[in-house]
């Protein structure tokens, strides 16, 4: 079977795309020494509240000349001003109290030095309760030269990749022949048609950390990331 793998940067508890396309490869890489950007989804992302989407944000600074893996984080009172935040928006949700066993462990349990670090542990925990079973690598495992587009197929043809899944956005810059001429395929992740599933303060929002679908469904989370295309209901309808 070809080898299918995705290169993402790691993002803090990320939306269900995200896992999404997790679910999709055999082998999923954070691409972390790369360019820190401010104002992408590195170091924040949304909740849902009875005043509507708030963002959580890990205060990081403002200097961006320095790579995601070397972003310091600062004392832990952020990690209690977030925890705080996700008790007073989800702590009624009917599947939380499953959750919170977790959650406390990683935002009260230890300090943590650095948001790629950080960043990864929750993905791949939150990967853990979704039952997903790809493999997790870091792209600081391999040997990389070049720039940009010849750095990532380097990182792929060292992965052993056939099927590069990569996110819609990058369409308007990947260059699929270069990809090809490395006896790489390039295929684009669809994120349009998720169900929506009951989610506090309507209307709904599907752009929301994954956190939102967790308290809320449970078990049933997995069909609402990519179990719908398979056709049924949720597990437990």
């Amino acid at each position: 079977m070809p080898k299918r793998v995705a290169v993402i940067q790691s993002n803090y508890i990320p939306w269900k795309g995200y896992f999404d396309i997790i679910h999709d490869v055999d082998e999923f890489i954070f691409y972390d020494d790369v360019q820190y950007t401010r104002g992408a989804w590195r170091n924040r992302n949304r909740i849902k509240t009875a005043r509507g989407p708030s963002w959580l944000t890990i205060p990081v600074g403002p200097d961006e000349n320095r790579l995601i893996c070397d972003v310091r984080l600062p004392a832990t009172s952020w990690q209690a001003k977030h925890w705080q935040r996700l008790l007073s928006a989800y702590e009624q949700a009917p599947f939380f109290a499953q959750l919170r066993p977790l959650l406390e462990e990683i935002y009260q349990g230890q300090q943590w030095r650095l948001l790629s670090d950080w960043n990864q542990h929750l993905i791949r925990a939150v990967a853990g309760v979704l039952g997903i079973r790809t493999r997790f690598r870091d792209s600081r495992e391999f040997t990389l030269t070049g720039r940009k587009q010849e750095r990532l197929v380097g990182l792929l043809r060292q992965s052993g990749c056939d099927v590069y899944v990569s996110g819609p956005a990058a369409r308007d810059y990947i260059d699929r022949q270069r990809f090809a001429d490395a006896g790489i395929e390039v295929i684009w992740k669809d994120y349009d048609g998720y169900p929506e599933y009951p989610q506090f303060h309507p209307p709904f929002l599907h752009q929301v950390t994954v956190l939102d679908l967790l308290v809320h469904t449970g078990p049933q989370a997995p069909h609402y990331i990519w179990g719908w295309r398979e056709g049924g209901p949720p597990e437990g309808d």
